[in-house]
């Protein structure tokens, strides 16, 4: 077997060990969540109506971007992340950094796709303790999304004017 067989990624630099903290953080953070709803007697429910799973998935969408592109949250990413390129109008691209868990977490906070199931994770948890406050929390995500849809429709309205 030649040292390319036993690496997991072509470079061999994938950082396995710190993806494996943050799964074992983002499990202990949902166990530990059930375990103090339990202990506090919260009552989960049943079935969660299609119109809170849309609001959710919108809020999760829009958190994720604003968390792992938006220019104002850079500083959160910057520690792990350096930039890539020149940013758009509307978003930044930013590539891990470091090694390890550094890097692990580099990877995270620069990708929307890994990012949404802590956000998902989040707002569940919270509208599973207090859905009301999570339906008013996601509802502003969602208008911020449905802003950002208006704001593209209405720059390409322009250019179609322009001509």
């Amino acid at each position: 077997m030649t040292d390319g067989d036993q690496r997991y990624d072509e470079d061999g630099d994938a950082p396995l060990g710190g993806y494996a903290t943050l799964a074992t953080t983002f499990a202990t953070g949902a166990g530990l969540f059930a375990l103090v709803a339990r202990r506090r007697g919260l009552s989960l429910p049943d079935h969660v109506p299609p119109w809170d799973v849309a609001l959710l998935g919108t809020a999760t969408f829009k958190a994720s971007r604003l968390l792992t592109k938006d220019k104002v949250t850079s500083f959160l990413r910057a520690p792990f992340t350096r930039r890539e390129g020149q940013p758009t109008d509307s978003e930044v691209m930013d590539a891990p950094r470091g090694e390890g868990l550094r890097r692990a977490v580099g990877d995270l906070v620069s990708c929307p796709f890994c990012t949404s199931a802590w956000v998902a994770g989040a707002l569940v948890a919270c509208y599973a303790s207090a859905p009301r406050a999570a339906r008013l929390v996601c509802a502003g995500l969602a208008s911020v999304t449905v802003a950002d849809w208006l704001q593209y429709a209405w720059s390409w309205t322009e250019e179609k004017a322009e001509g």
